[in-house]
This record gives C-alpha cells, sequence and structure tokens, in this order.
C-alpha cells in the first residue's frame, strides 16, 4: 500500500471485543455494515442521510475511537457533562496510517454552548476567545478557524445548525483549504448540501442499506433540496 499522509485510512471491529448484534447500535444497518465489512476512510468523508440513520453514531464513534473529547474538543479536552455517547466506540479499531499526527479536533453543534463554558473556565495560556459574546454561527466559525490548523484528524457532526448558508460556506472554506495543505483528513456528518459538496470528499449516504457511495448530484438530499427550491408551494400542500 502506498504511503498515506493522514491519519486514519480506516475502520473495523475489534475482535477482542466484539460487539452484540442485537444491542444498540449494532442494529443500525451501516453500523452494522462497518462491523462486519470494516470501512476504509479517505482524506475527507462526508455521511448524510436522515436523522436517526446511524450517521452521528458512527461519526461520534471515530472521534471517540481517535481519542477525541465525546462533546467536543481535542485529544485534551476534559469537558463533559451527561454521557450520552452509545457504546460503539469500545468496539472498534482505527487503521492508522504510519507516521501521521495524533492531533484532532471534534466539533458537534449540540454540545458548544455547554462547551464554551468548558473552554472559559480552561483559558489556555493566551486567554481565549470570548465565544459567548458572540453569535452561536459566528463562535462556531471562530472555533474551526483557531483549533482547525496543520496537519490532524478534524471532525464534525452537523455544524450547518450553527450555521447560515454563508457561514456554511466559510466552513466549507476552511476545510478545503486543510485539505489542500496536506496531511489533514476531515469527517463530517451533515444535511447540507452546502457541506455535502466539500471538494474531494468520498460521499456515503446512510440508511436502510447501510452505507453506500454516492455522488453528491445523485444524493437525495441535493434532489429534495432542489425539487423544494423551484416549487415549495408543491410541498407545503401537502403538510
Amino acid at each position: 500500500m502506498p504511503f498515506q499522509n493522514y491519519p486514519v485510512r480506516g475502520l473495523s471491529e475489534d475482535p477482542t471485543n466484539i460487539l452484540d448484534r442485537g444491542q444498540w447500535p449494532a442494529t443500525l444497518p451501516p453500523v452494522a455494515q462497518v462491523l462486519d465489512h470494516g470501512l476504509n476512510l479517505t482524506p475527507a468523508t462526508v455521511f448524510v442521510g436522515e436523522n436517526g440513520s446511524g450517521k452521528s453514531t458512527l461519526v461520534e464513534a471515530i472521534a471517540l475511537a481517535y481519542g477525541l473529547s465525546p462533546e467536543g474538543g481535542s485529544t485534551g479536552a476534559r469537558h463533559t457533562t451527561r454521557s450520552t455517547e452509545s457504546v460503539l466506540s469500545d468496539h472498534l479499531q482505527l487503521i492508522k496510517n504510519a507516521g501521521t499526527t495524533r492531533r484532532g479536533y471534534f466539533l458537534r453543534a449540540e454540545t458548544m454552548h455547554g462547551f464554551f463554558s468548558y473552554l472559559e473556565d480552561n483559558p489556555g495560556r493566551n486567554g481565549d476567545i470570548p465565544f459567548h459574546e458572540m453569535s452561536h454561527g459566528e463562535s462556531f466559525l471562530e472555533l474551526a478557524l483557531d483549533r482547525f490548523r496543520g496537519p490532524g484528524l478534524w471532525v464534525l457532526d452537523e455544524p450547518e445548525s450553527a450555521l447560515s448558508f454563508s457561514g456554511c460556506l466559510a466552513l466549507l472554506g476552511v476545510l478545503k483549504d486543510l485539505l489542500a495543505a496536506g496531511k489533514s483528513q476531515v469527517i463530517l456528518s451533515t444535511h447540507s448540501p452546502v457541506l455535502a459538496a466539500l471538494p474531494g470528499a468520498q460521499i456515503l449516504e446512510v440508511g436502510s442499506w447501510g452505507l453506500r457511495p454516492q455522488t453528491w448530484e445523485d444524493l437525495d438530499l441535493v434532489g429534495n433540496w432542489k425539487s423544494f427550491l423551484d416549487s415549495p408551494q408543491r410541498f407545503l400542500r401537502h403538510l
């Protein structure tokens, strides 16, 4: 296999810690597929799918297996409020590329308020950004700009919930630049057709079938948005 300069090239089930297939989250088809057959990762992987399909469960488990904090942050963050993460990370084995960085960061929109308070209470040597004095979207982008630098594994769970259309474009620019510089890896779950268009990413559509590679143009997500924008009244009549 040729040398790769991004942190994680794949994942599989830990053969010493098999997850009962009748236990959640192994009952989710995409999780069962990963446990049974493994998953190859590229420098950029985007998971898309409906709520409850399992995409955030997979992204969270990858972040935890890498050593990132479950409620957001780096490998050094120790912020925790209420443990709600699944057991999946305990049963995963990450296949890492030799000689790559161990740096990384996990951003999940649903826990950002508490995480900002954690950063406020545990400032770095030079202090930190006044996140609580900004809007939710502004603070999210500022954190990405400040922390996502240089080589690393950058994991994001549905970041569009904090961002406007222009904010999604700005984040897409940050991720695009990281990937262009090399030695970085992005793993992202999203409902946004903007973020799903991350250049060069493998897109995995998550659903009752498990995981399937898909092109951006053929995503249900993209087709549904196009149809709605072309004729919103056609959709609204059925509500």
